[in-house]
């Protein structure tokens, strides 16, 4: 996928890295990338989390490790959220050379190379999380090596990759501007019906040029990018709400229950009520 180019440097200075807390209402639907990693812990607050072209719902203790240029967003102001916080930490390529190739650093090479797909930590131990949360508050040369520490224990800990490939931006501000209106446009009304003339005309292209347009900036076709944000939201629902599958379905912006079933079967590799199942087994007695 492609998206907006950030300025980090505005925010790090003359310092080595940055590493700050937030909290905000919710967080704003915001398809962006930059030249530094990123490892996103979210603190408070649920929703939807994009990474490259993998779209999964997030909650609390969420930890992300984001490689250079691969376009992401947490986004949930259509959730209902009235708190939502972060503890994001961002840091250079240049900075993390200082050290990984050294010996003792060979693993947490590895470990930024795998972030180009993005690196899901599932099961975060309590002083990994404790690590990072004091991070923001340390000062100089302590500062650095509790980053080093965070990242020689997340050499450890179980991490799965998110997106199927490695992305790059686009370094053309129109192309960004129209893919962030489209993608936006696609989450804010996956719920209704959605068709290609709509979303062509947000751009003002014609069916064709659109279709090779997206196709060329994201990777995938728009229906199958649709139906990606749809599944996203069903997931959500069949975790958090008693409704039936087929209301679900419904909500979810699919008129036909068998192709919703379709859908999330080739989509997640199980259907909706094993999935349901799934996740009713990992929630504490």
């Amino acid at each position: 996928m492609k998206a907006a180019l950030e300025n980090v440097q505005t925010i790090k200075g003359k310092d080595a890295f940055v590493a700050y807390g937030f909290t905000l209402p919710f967080f704003d639907f915001k398809w962006h990338y930059h030249p530094e990693y990123e490892l996103t812990l979210i603190t408070e607050g649920f929703g939807k989390r994009i990474i490259g072209d993998s779209h999964d719902n997030f909650v609390s203790g969420d930890l992300v490790l984001i490689g250079p240029e691969l376009p992401h967003t947490w986004s949930n102001e259509k959730f209902g959220a009235r708190k939502s916080s972060a503890v994001v930490i961002q840091f250079t390529r240049e900075f993390s050379q200082r050290f990984s190739t050294l010996h003792e650093g060979r693993n947490i090479l590895d470990l930024l190379e795998r972030s180009s797909r993005g690196s899901f930590f599932p099961h975060p131990d309590s002083e990994l999380i404790e690590k990072i949360l004091a991070l923001p508050d340390k000062t100089g040369i302590s500062k650095i090596t509790a980053l080093l520490e965070i990242l020689e224990k997340l050499c450890g800990t179980e991490s799965t990759s998110l997106s199927k490939a490695a992305y790059s931006g686009s370094r053309n501000p129109e192309n960004a501007t129209r893919i962030n209106k489209v993608c936006r446009y696609v989450y804010e009304n996956a719920a209704q019906e959605i068709s290609l003339e709509q979303a062509a005309a947000l751009v003002s292209l014609s069916k064709s040029a659109f279709c090779k347009f997206f196709g060329r900036t994201m990777n995938t076709n728009f229906s199958d990018y649709v139906n990606e944000i749809r599944i996203a939201n069903a997931c959500l629902l069949l975790a958090d709400s008693d409704k039936t599958v087929r209301e679900i379905a419904s909500d979810s912006g699919f008129e036909s229950l068998t192709y919703f079933n379709r859908v999330f079967l080739k989509k997640k590799g199980l259907t909706p009520v094993k999935f349901r199942d799934s996740v009713a087994k990992t929630r504490p007695a």
